[in-house]
Formats: structure tokens, sequence, C-alpha cells
């Protein structure tokens, strides 16, 4: 090949074809949920996918561009402790370890990029801690991304073809998927887009499906695998650098089996959504996010064959300031907004407990991403959230400590009605007050091969709960990137 890195010389042809057949064989492997695991609170599994986006964040990073590089592999071996108050055990203690395994492959100068990321795990709870009474666990191999990418223009340049003023773009694999901010979709998918941009526009279609071993929307449907399928398409403008407004329609279709019947019960949940926004700069120095989600379709309530119509919505607006100083300090606000239902007592997200009065469901579900702090993290619905953050690297400069970065996020959550349900069972009162939290962070890559981070949160519960312990949460970690 040409243009092969000093790096890549060093390494066999062999060891790309492991990688590759490692990561197809990994596709048929990959356990399905086991249906034990619906008991893992809804914290822990939005704990969790922070976790996951902040390491793929880091590993993307580290790829170099595909102009630069005809064929690359590598990997990581990531690290991390978790000890935590969940509201219903005082104390868990899990330690987690993550092997990834990476490949790429560029032809005809970026025109093709083929990528596979195979990762294995392993999970260890102290005695009893575990929510399925599987103390030690051992996940995959399975395939966490694996995609083909296509540029028409990078094509066309390779070729020796004349440029042209628009480019034509092709994924089809498995990778990480939003659409606006990420308030509506914000999800690893199976899936093919088509990216359409000229100097004016950018317009986007994606026909996509879960991957089987996610999380499903709904925690008490007896399923062993996710099956959800997405059909979208966004627009974005792109004539003004420092304002970017988008559109999207995003359908998703509910395709999950149940493993036994519930009597009396339906669970399906087909959602449509429409959404708009903007990301840029009001000033220099000042960047802003917004967007506006609404949703429609169709779900079922507690002991429901019949189903309820949707009509919900949510919101969100983020400001962020870059001071300019030589310790990068910057801060950041945000208000989240999602609707919520008066009568789903028992959770936001479920069929059972869920709507029960009329059929008219109000309470806002999506497949999209926020960071709602490390000890509560509740999920997306009936929720108002505030959140004031800083960050600062205090040693900017130094030899060993330039890249320490330190910061907080503070958090207040109210409920949107009241007498509805938020995501966390605890939350047993009444009361729209749901409380607040601290959480502070250290983040220092010692090299451009270690990476270390520690995060800790602290839960002051409100009037919605009936215990007011504090809740904590400590996550420290390491990952090695090689």
């Amino acid at each position: 090949m040409r243009n092969m890195t000093l790096r890549t010389q060093r390494r066999t042809g062999w060891r790309f074809l492991w990688c590759v057949l490692a990561a197809s064989g990994a596709a048929t492997r990959a356990s399905a949920q086991p249906a034990e695991r619906a008991r893992e609170t809804d914290a822990f599994v939005q704990q969790q996918q922070g976790l996951r986006l902040a390491i793929w964040d880091q590993i993307d990073q580290e790829l170099t561009p595909a102009e630069k590089a005809d064929f690359d592999y590598g990997g990581s071996y990531s690290f991390h402790l978790f000890i935590y108050d969940d509201g219903i055990e005082s104390s868990r203690t899990l330690r987690r370890n993550d092997l990834r395994i990476w490949s790429r492959l560029i032809l005809d100068e970026g025109a093709h990029e083929f990528y596979a990321r195979v990762i294995t795990s392993f999970l260890d709870y102290n005695s009893g801690d575990s929510y399925d009474r599987n103390d030690d666990d051992w996940e995959g191999p399975n395939l966490e991304r694996a995609f083909y990418r296509f540029d028409l223009r990078k094509a066309l340049r390779a070729a020796g073809r004349e440029d042209i003023d628009y480019d034509l773009r092709l994924k089809a694999g498995r990778d990480l998927v939003q659409f606006g901010t990420g308030l509506a979709l914000w999800q690893v998918l199976d899936h093919v887009a088509v990216q359409y941009a000229n100097n004016q526009f950018e317009l986007i279609g994606l026909i996509g499906q879960t991957v089987g071993s996610q999380y499903d929307l709904d925690r008490t449907r007896p399923t062993d695998r996710t099956r959800r399928s997405f059909f979208g398409a966004q627009a974005r403008y792109l004539a003004n650098p420092r304002h970017r407004p988008f559109a999207y329609v995003l359908w998703q279709r509910d395709h999950n089996d149940e493993t036994f019947a519930t009597p009396l019960q339906d669970f399906d949940y087909d959602s449509f959504y429409a959404g708009v926004g903007a990301r840029g700069e009001l000033t220099d120095n000042l960047g802003y996010a917004v967007e506006w989600v609404y949703e429609s379709g169709n779900s079922h309530g507690n002991r429901r064959r019949y189903s309820d119509i949707i009509r919900a919505w949510a919101f969100d607006a983020q400001l962020e300031y870059l001071f300019d100083h030589r310790t990068r300090p910057r801060a950041s606000f945000e208000y989240l907004f999602a609707s919520g239902d008066d009568d789903r007592l028992a959770s936001p997200t479920d069929a059972i407990g869920g709507n029960r009065f009329d059929n008219t469901d109000n309470g806002f579900n999506a497949f999209g991403y926020r960071d709602t702090g490390l000890a509560f993290a509740p999920v997306m619905s009936n929720l108002h959230m505030w959140r004031a953050g800083a960050s600062f690297y205090p040693f900017a400069g130094d030899q060993l400590f330039d890249r320490l970065e330190l910061g907080t996020n503070w958090f207040l959550y109210f409920k949107n009605h009241s007498e509805g349900a938020v995501s966390d069972s605890t939350a047993n009162v009444r009361s729209g007050y749901l409380g607040w939290e601290m959480d502070y962070f250290a983040n220092w890559e010692i090299t451009n091969d270690i990476a270390w981070t520690v995060r800790g949160g602290l839960f002051f519960p409100g009037d919605a709960f009936s215990d007011q312990t504090t809740r904590p949460f400590v996550l420290t970690g390491v990952t090695w990137s090689f």
C-alpha cells in the first residue's frame, strides 16, 4: 500500500485479517441482553452510557485522518472502578475491564474507508452487589463498531477527475448516529446513511436498527433482544459559519418480540419525532446549542391491549463561554425539559406501571442522551433540569500536568408533573422537587497513550423521596491505548 506509516510497516497483514475475522465472528456471537438485566436501574444504564461515550470520543480522536494512512490498527484497555448508592443498596462496587481492538483500511486517498472495533469486557462486582446475582461476568467479544464509508469527492480526486462543488458520502454499518444535538437520537445503530452537502446545505437520509444487545426503552418488557427500526432525514444550513440551524424528522418502529405473553398487556411503542434547533456562536467565545422536539405516535398504558396516542415534547438549551486565558477556563449552563404524564405512577418509560386513566400519553421518551448527573442520572422524561458547570487546566504549560483538567457540574431537578413518575422508582412521594446534585471531575492525559479520570457526585434527594439519605457516586479509571 502507498503512504504507509512507520507504525503500520511494523505490522503484518495477517493481523489485519485476524481483526476483521474476529469482528465478523463477534457479530454472530454477540450475547443477547438477558432478561435479568432489566432489574438494573435506569441511573446505572445512564452512567454506563456516559462512560462509553467518553471512551469512544477519546478513541475516535486518536484515529489519524483518513488521508494520512492506508492501513492502521490498534487497541485500548480500560479499567474503571465504580462505588455508588443507587437508592436501593446503600453501597455497590463494580470493577469494569474493557479490551478494545480496532483496525482501519483506507483506499484511494480516503475515498473508501473500512473500520471495525471489537470489545471484550469483564465485570466484577463485590459479592451480592450485582443486579442479576452474577457477580463476575464476561461480555463478548462483541462488535462495537464496524462500517464502510465512501466519499464521492475524494474518489473523483483519486481518479484525476475535475473537482466538484458538492459532496456525496455513504456510510453503511454499525456506528454512533446523532440527529440534531442528540436530544431525540444519539445511539449506536446498524444503519445506512447517505449525506449530500454543498456550500449552502447538508442533507442526510437514515435507515437503521438497534443493536440487539442494547438496553430497551421499556425495561418491563419480557424480551431477549432489542429490535427497533429508524427512518429519518435531517437538513442543516451551512452558509453562515456562526449559526448552523437544522431540522429533522424521525420515525421509530417497535419490532420487539416478547419471550412470553403478559395477560392484558401490550408493549409496542411506535414514535415519530420532529425537531428543530441550531448550533453556533452568539458572540466571540460564547457558543450555544438549542433543540426543540415534538413527539407523536402510539404507546400502551398499564394493563392495556389498545394503544394510547403520544403527544409529548422536549427542549434543551446550552451556553458555553471560553475565556481567553492560558489555563483554558470554560463555563457552561444548560436547561433541559422533557414532558411527563401525571398518571404514570410507576415509570415514565415502561408500559407496566405506565399511562393509566386516559388514552393520551404525554410522557416524552426518545433515544437521545444528555449528561443528567453522575449519581441521580435520571432519564429524560417528566423532568426539568438545570445544570451549571465550569472547568480549566490549572497547570497549563507544565511538562507533566499540562493536560490535567479539573471541573464541576451542579444540577437542580424538578418534575414536570409532580404526581407523575420519574425514572428513579424510589421517588415515591407526590412532590415536584426531586433534589440537587454536585459533581466534580479530573481528567488527565498523562501521555498520548495513557489517560486517567476520577469523577465524584453527591445527590441530595428532595421532597419527592421518602428516603432523604445522600447518594454518593465515585468513578475512577485508566485507559491505555496501544
